[in-house]
């Protein structure tokens, strides 16, 4: 079984459910509010374990009962918790409001995911153990880039998801494997609109880049090798929340289990096409046995 660790952010997600998103200035009644444990990291997490990894999870939660439920929540998806922390005052919170056509807008407060500014005793230890360290960006850039610094130096490879989109510091770069920006985070690193030219320039700073690419699929390119384009199931998306969460976490497993690369896409890409079906984050995420019989 492909060992995954994950160092990233967990979030209470407060959604609200709605014909359309209000404009600034505006009110609008919405049909349906949800609290559905979610946040990068941990969505991550559970999309790697329910994709068949052992999965591992380093980060914090807050001393509040949206931290007590976290952590649950983690626990029941069978993801060791033994290194996520507990701090003191609230839990991150995610703000998400989604619309009839599954697209969503999020406010993301921090809260205890802005206490982890570094790797603690024990940390590095539990990255050496892995396949694969999977990254994003909802922590401070401090504890990413000490996570992906230790990880390289066990040969661990490092997945990136540079999201929310910030400029890079280059010590980061120099220790990520592999990048995982959707097209918009891609445009926002290089200025690039175009995903293949956006792909080329990332390539200057990092050996592989896959650019998700919604409901048109994904583009894998590297170093040296011709770029590959997968395409995307066509369904109907109820709430398109966590679902490059989704695709990252199966293809860091399909990777893991030494899958060619566009059939790790494909398996991933049908992942996340599962999960845009259901709402919610977590809750929407595909078990192994679902995304196989796709």
């Amino acid at each position: 079984m492909t060992h995954i660790v994950v160092l990233g952010s967990t979030n209470m997600d407060l959604v609200a459910y709605v014909g359309r998103a209000p404009k600034l200035g505006e009110t609008v009644t919405g049909r349906e509010f949800r609290t559905i444990p979610g946040g990068k990291g941990a969505n991550q997490a559970v999309a790697a374990a329910r994709a068949g990894a052992e999965v591992s999870m380093i980060g914090a939660v807050g001393s509040d009962e949206f931290g007590t439920r976290l952590r649950s929540g983690l626990t029941a998806a069978g993801i060791d918790t033994d290194l996520l922390r507990t701090v003191d005052g609230p839990s991150g919170t995610a703000h998400i409001v989604v619309d009839d056509e599954g697209s969503n807008a999020i406010v993301v407060i921090p809260g205890a995911n802005g206490t982890v500014t570094s790797l603690s005793p024990g940390d590095e230890t539990l990255i050496a153990t892995a396949y694969a360290l999977l990254l994003q960006l909802e922590l401070p850039l401090s504890a990413v880039t000490a996570g992906a610094e230790a990880a390289r130096r066990h040969g661990v490879r490092t997945i990136l998801t540079p999201a929310p989109a910030q400029p890079l510091p280059p010590e980061l770069l120099a220790a990520t494997d592999l990048l995982v920006p959707n097209e918009h985070e891609a445009a926002t690193l290089t200025g690039l609109a175009d995903p293949h030219a956006a792909a080329e320039e990332l390539l200057r700073q990092v050996p592989e880049v896959v650019i998700t690419l919604g409901a048109a699929g994904s583009l894998y390119a590297a170093r040296g090798a011709d770029p590959v384009t997968v395409p995307a199931s066509r369904v109907r998306a109820v709430d398109t929340t966590a679902a490059g969460d989704t695709f990252v976490g199966a293809l860091a497993v399909a990777l893991g289990e030494g899958r060619p690369v566009p059939d790790a896409l494909g398996w991933a890409s049908s992942a996340a096409a599962l999960s845009v079906q259901r709402p919610g984050a977590t809750s929407s995420m595909p078990y192994r046995t679902e995304i196989d019989a796709v």
